[in-house]
C-alpha cells in the first residue's frame, strides 16, 4: 500500500520520527511526504534523500500563499530536478480559514499549476470550501494530471475533477460515523481515479481518531474503503497502489496479467481480441481493471493458464473474463475448464454471446459439464440499440445473442444475462426478454465518469 499524502517533516514527528518511519516501512511499499511551505519542502526533500521508499513533493499551501515569491519558485525549480521529487504541491485554495487573501491564493495557485505543467509533474491540490474557483482555475490551467487530496467536496465536484483527469484521494474523515455523504462519493469514484492517504499528522482514521496520525494508519482507511465499495482490502491496496505508481511515476507496474483475483474469484484473461467494440468498454479507456493490467503481450497457452490457476479450490470460482471475448479461444476454454472441474473447482464464463457466430456452429453442447455458470451480455432491448452500442463484427448479432441465451439454458446449469445502463438502454424491455427466456437479468451501472 502507498500513503500518497503525509507530512513526515512536521514538528509532531520530531520526537519519534524514526519509529514512525520504521512502522511505515513495515506496512507500506511507499510514502509520499508533502511539502507545503518552504521549511516543509526542505524537510520533505531531505527525507526522500535519506529513505529509499519515501518520495517528496514541493509546493506552497494556500495558507502560506501570501509569502510566496520568485525566490521560492527558484528553489522549487531546483528541487524538481531531483528524481525523488514526484509532484508539485500541495497547492490550491482554502476559503475556510482565509489565512491568505483569496485573490493571492488564486494567483499563487495559478503560478504553481503553470510551473507543474512546465516541469511535467502532477499536481497535489488542496481545496476547502472553494469548489468553483478550484475547478475553474484547474480547467483554465490545462493541467490534467494530479489529485484532489483529502477530498471533502460534493459528488459534482468529484465528477468534474475526474473529467479533467484528476484523481480523488480519501483520508481519515471518510471513516467517521457522520460522513455518510462523503462515503457515498467514495463508493462511486471509479477504480482508476481512486487514491488513499493519511494527511498525517492530521485527520486520524477510526479506530484511532483523536490520536496523532501516521502513515501506517492508512491501512485503516483502506479497509473502510473496501467495506464501502464491496471489495477486499487486498483489492483496495492493489487498485490505489497502481494508481499512485502511474500518477507519480514511482515503482514498477505489473505487465499484462493472465490471472487476476477480485474478491474471492480468480479471473482468466485468455485474449484481448473481441468481436464487439462496445462504446462503454473499459479496455478503450485504460489497461487496468481493479488495479490489474489486462493488456496482454501475447495470448497464454493452456498449460500457462493452468499454472496461473494453481489449486482452483482456493477460489470461489474460476472466471473466463478479460479484455476480450474468451470464446474466441474455445479450445483453450474447454481444456482449462475441464481441468478446473477435475480438480474440484467451479467455472464461470463471461461472454458477449457471439460464440456460435464465431465458430459457425452450436458450441454450447461442447461446454456442457465443464461450465457451471454462463454470463451473457445482452446489453440492449433491440437490434438497433445493440448495433449502436456494441458495434458487433457480425450482422444480425442481437438476434443471435438472444438465441444464444435461450440455447445456453439447455446445457449450462446457471445462465444469466447482463445489461449496462448506457444511454438508450431500456432495462425493463431487456427484462421482458430475459423473463420470457427464463433467465436472471443483472444490471451493471456505468461509472459516473468514463
Amino acid at each position: 500500500m502507498i500513503d500518497t499524502h503525509c507530512h513526515l517533516e512536521m514538528k509532531p514527528f520530531d520526537e519519534d520520527r524514526g519509529e514512525v518511519i520504521a512502522r511505515a516501512r513495515e506496512h507500506l511499499e511507499a510514502v509520499i511526504t508533502i511539502g507545503s511551505d518552504l521549511r516543509g519542502c526542505e524537510g520533505a526533500v531531505a527525507l526522500a534523500e535519506q529513505h529509499d521508499f519515501i518520495y517528496a513533493t514541493v509546493g506552497i499551501h494556500p495558507h502560506d500563499a501570501k509569502g510566496f515569491n520568485e525566490g521560492i519558485l527558484d528553489r522549487m525549480r531546483d528541487w524538481v530536478k531531483q528524481e525523488k521529487v514526484v509532484a508539485v504541491g500541495e497547492t490550491g485554495l482554502d476559503y475556510h480559514y482565509d489565512h491568505s487573501p483569496r485573490e493571492v491564493q488564486r494567483e499563487v495557485f495559478r503560478t504553481q499549476l503553470c510551473f507543474a505543467g512546465e516541469a511535467g509533474l502532477p499536481v497535489v491540490v488542496h481545496s476547502r470550501e472553494a469548489k468553483e474557483d478550484t475547478l475553474g482555475i484547474l480547467e483554465e490551467s490545462g493541467v490534467r494530471r494530479g489529485v484532489l487530496h483529502c477530498f471533502s467536496g460534493d459528488r459534482d465536484m468529484a465528477e468534474r475533477a475526474m473529467a479533467m483527469g484528476f484523481h480523488i484521494s480519501f483520508a481519515g474523515p471518510v471513516t467517521f460515523k457522520k460522513a455518510a455523504a462523503l462515503q457515498e462519493i467514495a463508493k462511486a469514484v471509479p477504480d482508476e481515479f481512486l487514491l488513499v492517504e493519511t494527511d498525517a499528522p492530521y485527520l486520524t482514521p477510526e479506530p484511532y481518531r483523536g490520536r496523532r496520525n501516521e502513515p501506517a494508519y492508512v491501512v485503516h482507511t483502506a479497509r473502510f474503503l473496501a467495506q464501502v465499495r464491496g471489495v477486499t482490502p487486498e483489492d483496495i491496496d492493489r487498485i490505489t497502489s497502481v494508481n499512485a505508481k502511474r500518477l507519480f511515476g514511482i515503482g514498477e507496474v505489473a505487465r499484462g496479467q493472465i490471472a487476476y483475483k477480485i474478491r474471492e474469484s480468480l479471473y482468466l484473461n485468455v485474449t484481448n481480441r473481441c468481436t464487439s467494440k462496445c462504446v462503454f468498454c473499459v479496455r478503450f479507456a485504460t489497461d487496468f481493471v481493479k488495479g490489474h493490467n489486462l493488456r496482454l503481450e501475447q495470448e497464454p497457452a493452456v498449460e500457462e493458464l493452468k499454472r496461473a490457476v494453481g489449486d482452483p479450490t482456493r477460489y470461489r470460482e474460476i472466471v473466463f473474463c478479460g479484455y476480450g471475448e474468451p470464446l474466441l479461444r474455445l479450445d483453450a476454454v474447454k481444456a482449462v475448464a475441464a481441468w478446473v472441474k477435475e480438480k474440484g473447482g467451479r467455472v464461470r464464463v463471461n461472454t458477449n454471446g457471439h460464440g456460435n457466430l464465431i465458430h459457425k456452429r452450436n458450441i454450447l453442447p461442447e461446454l456442457q459439464g465443464a461450465v457451471d455458470v454462463m454470463s451473457i451480455s445482452l446489453d440492449a432491448q433491440d437490434a438497433e440499440t445493440y448495433d449502436r452500442l456494441c458495434k458487433p463484427a457480425f450482422r444480425n448479432a442481437f438476434q443471435e445473442v438472444v438465441q444464444f441465451i435461450r440455447e445456453a439454458k439447455k446445457y449450462i446449469p446457471a445462465v444469466q444475462a447482463t445489461v449496462v445502463t448506457a444511454a438508450g438502454v431500456d432495462v425493463e424491455k431487456c427484462r421482458e426478454i430475459t423473463d420470457e427466456i427464463g433467465v436472471e437479468l443483472r444490471v451493471r451501472k456505468l461509472d459516473a465518469v468514463g
